[in-house]
C-alpha cells in the first residue's frame, strides 16, 4: 500500500509519483489514480483490524483529494502557488489589475444586454478563449519561468472566469428553455 513509502502528509506530487509541474500527462494521471485506489481500496482491507480498515479509509480519501486538485488546472495551479509559498488566498485578496477588471466589467455587460443564445454564446467563445489563454500564460509562470507570485494574480483571474463561465452556462439555460417554451406545440397550453 501507498503508506509504505509515503506519509498522508506527502504532497499530491509526491504521492502520486509525478514531477512538480503545472503540465502534466493527463491520461498518466488517470492511470496512476486507478493503480493507487487499487492499492489502498478499503475493501481490501476488510478482513483486517480497525485501525488497519482506518488507515486504508485515510488513503483512499487522501488519494482521491490528491486527485480532484491535480486532475483540474485551476486547483492545481492554486495548490503549485501554495506549495511554492504564494498561497492564492482569493477569500482574503481580490486585488486585479485594472485590465483584468475593466474586462470583467465589459463581460458582465455583455451577458446582461444579451437577448438571445447566439449572443450569449460568442461571449462564452471569448470567455472560454481568454481561459484558455490565462491557463497558457500561468504554465509558463510556474513551469518555465518558477514564478508562483506573479501566478497567483492569473490563478485569481481564472477563478473569476471558472464563475463567470457558469453564469454565462446558466443564462444558455434560461435562453434556451424560454425559447423552447415559446416554440408552437411545445407550450403548456399547446401540449398534447
Amino acid at each position: 500500500m501507498a503508506e509504505a513509502k509515503l506519509t498522508l502528509s506527502a504532497s499530491d506530487f509526491e504521492l502520486f509519483g509525478i514531477a512538480q509541474r503545472f503540465s502534466l500527462d493527463r491520461p498518466a494521471l488517470d492511470a496512476r489514480w486507478k493503480e493507487l485506489q487499487r492499492e489502498a481500496h478499503p475493501d481490501k482491507f476488510a478482513a483486517h483490524d480497525p485501525a488497519t480498515q482506518r488507515l486504508a479509509m485515510q488513503w483512499s480519501v487522501r488519494i482521491n483529494e490528491a486527485y480532484k486538485r491535480l486532475k483540474d488546472p485551476l486547483k492545481r495551479a492554486a495548490y503549485l502557488c501554495e506549495l511554492a509559498g504564494a498561497p492564492v488566498n482569493a477569500q482574503d485578496n481580490t486585488t486585479m489589475p485594472a485590465p483584468f477588471l475593466m474586462q470583467q466589467m465589459a463581460w458582465r455587460e455583455a451577458l446582461d444586454d444579451a437577448h438571445d443564445a447566439s449572443q450569449v454564446q460568442v461571449l462564452q467563445d471569448e470567455v472560454l478563449h481568454s481561459r484558455l489563454e490565462a491557463l497558457v500564460h500561468c504554465e509558463h509562470l510556474l513551469d518555465t519561468k518558477q514564478n508562483a507570485v506573479s501566478a497567483v494574480g492569473v490563478v485569481r483571474a481564472l477563478m473569476f472566469i471558472e464563475r463567470f463561465v457558469d453564469d454565462i452556462d446558466a443564462r444558455l439555460e434560461t435562453l434556451q428553455s424560454r425559447a423552447a417554451a415559446m416554440t408552437p406545440g411545445r407550450g403548456v397550453a399547446g401540449g398534447g
